[in-house]
């Protein structure tokens, strides 16, 4: 599970790994007991960052006009198609 540094805290850790994840988060610079994580993997928590950003450019899914979740469910789709094709 990748996580910003805003999540490293102790409880948000363990409850990560109660069920069953292991949490990719560095710990913040001033922490007394930093711990080892993978540092290449969460080097790639950028690109589902940029990836997201490029989902928001699509107006009708960034404000989720949709009342069903059907049809925000097929809007979102469509835009990922679109990012898709564009890309």
């Amino acid at each position: 599970m990748l996580m910003d540094r805003a999540y490293e805290d102790n409880n948000t850790r363990e409850l990560a790994l109660k069920q069953g994840f292991i949490p990719v988060v560095p710990p913040k610079r001033n922490r007394k007991g930093p711990w080892d994580y993978d540092k290449e993997l969460y080097k790639r928590r950028n690109e589902v960052e940029r990836y997201f950003l490029r989902i928001k450019r699509f107006r009708r899914v960034f404000t989720r006009y949709d009342k069903l979740d059907t049809m925000y469910l097929g809007n979102l789709t469509l835009a990922m198609i679109f990012d898709a094709i564009l890309m």
